[in-house]
């Protein structure tokens, strides 16, 4: 056989498998709707949840166990904020979890019995500030009025103890050293422009492995590719069928990595900073990365809906493992390295410097480097999981034929047995 032959067949498999991993994506509806409507759908939605940045008016309720001078104090400076609105009192912190959990407020102010009687003694008084966590919105409004009122009244404390005569001794006594707080990369100081990207970078990554592993699980049954290509070229095939795979969902996933990471955040106008050149530049090793990831995961789950269960499990440690929405600095080093086996660390990393910080490719050249490892890495795994799954598969299939050849041979030999007698 000549090598041209030999590339044509090549190509002849691969292509095969490709139109075959084509028509399950769009026949099989689990692959369907993680491989193309959440993708097309989960980001609008998200991005719409917090296309605001910021929330006004708050609803919060007081439990306020000083009944002093100064707890009425700081329940007005609160009230009277933008963020956050007082809109009920309660006797104890029990009537004050019902308002919460009926959604009637989304936090609590506590305010202790001992807050008056400490700050007159100088000493040091604490306020417990409980929030709904089910939207980050509202519990950065809570908290952050809460600290910045507590910050004046110190201020305010501060000024009257400290014998000044003029306003000057005053400010001086409060803020030694004058500064002005700018959010870097973050003008509007929201939640959109800082978390967003790198969950839609996150949602590449998920919905990918869960689309391979929905339709794996769904080949594995069905035993499909096992027959494509001879048991003395078991990983010739695996090559072919990696690669027509591998095909099918670059293809797939060039139209969703753009949709996500070009018309999704122009849509709700946030932050994007990238060229078309970096972006281009990092999302194929990211998808490489991810697509080699998947097949290796999804050869490792016996059931299909595991994978379902194993990755929206992980979704939100690995946001955090990130260092986006937690300081990488702050991550314990053991942690990190759990970090550095997925892809969506380094390609989340990468697209907010470049997207959000306005960095440049040379700015995330280490990150984009390890990308290309992680995909060569995953593919030498893909390889090796689908050639012994291939090797078992044939291996229990010889094992059935030859079950049912011996049930053959003996129900003819109990056949002329009964002709004879």
């Amino acid at each position: 056989m000549s090598i041209f032959h030999k590339i044509s067949n090549w190509f002849e498999d691969a292509a095969y498998i490709w139109r075959q991993e084509i028509k399950q994506v769009f026949r099989d509806e689990g692959v369907l709707i993680f491989c193309i409507i959440v993708p097309l759908a989960y980001p609008l939605l998200y991005s719409w949840i917090y296309n605001n940045e910021v929330v006004h008016e708050v609803p919060v309720v007081v439990v306020d166990q000083s009944h002093s001078q100064l707890s009425r104090q700081f329940v007005r400076m609160c009230d009277a904020s933008p963020d956050v609105k007082i809109i009920s009192y309660a006797e104890d912190l029990d009537d004050a979890q019902s308002l919460v959990s009926r959604q009637i407020v989304k936090g609590i102010y506590l305010i202790p019995s001992d807050f008056s009687t400490k700050i007159n003694r100088m000493e040091q008084a604490v306020i417990s500030v409980y929030c709904d966590m089910s939207l980050m919105l509202t519990y950065k409004a809570i908290y952050m009025t809460s600290m910045q009122v507590s910050q004046a009244m110190g201020a305010e404390i501060q000024k009257k103890v400290s014998g000044n005569y003029t306003d000057r001794e005053d400010a001086i006594t409060t803020r030694p050293l004058d500064f002005e707080d700018v959010p870097a990369f973050n003008p509007a100081g929201g939640y959109g422009n800082f978390i967003i990207p790198g969950v839609l970078m996150l949602i590449l990554q998920q919905t990918l492995v869960l689309g391979i592993g929905l339709a794996a699980g769904t080949a594995r049954e069905r035993n499909r590719y096992s027959d494509l290509v001879p048991i003395n070229r078991c990983y010739s095939g695996v090559y072919r069928i990696i690669c027509g795979k591998a095909l099918c969902y670059l293809m797939v996933y060039a139209v969703m990595s753009a949709w996500l990471t070009m018309v999704v955040p122009r849509i709700f106008s946030f932050i994007s900073l990238i060229q078309w050149q970096d972006l281009l530049a990092l999302m194929v090793p990211y998808l490489l990365a991810c697509v080699f990831f998947g097949m290796t995961v999804s050869c490792l789950v016996h059931y299909r809906e595991n994978v379902m269960l194993l990755m929206v499990f992980i979704s939100l440690p690995l946001l955090f493992m990130t260092g986006v929405s937690w300081p990488q600095s702050n991550i314990p080093g053991a942690w990190q390295g759990v970090s550095w086996l997925f892809p969506s660390t380094f390609g989340v990393r990468a697209f907010v410097r470049m997207n959000t910080m306005g960095g440049v490719l040379s700015d995330v050249v280490s990150e984009i480097r390890c990308l290309w490892i992680q995909a060569a890495a995953y593919f030498g795994f893909a390889c090796i999981v689908y050639g012994v799954q291939m090797r078992l598969t044939r291996r229990h299939a010889q094992e059935r034929l030859e079950v049912l050849r011996k049930k053959r041979e003996n129900r003819l030999l109990l056949k002329q047995k009964v002709e004879r007698s």
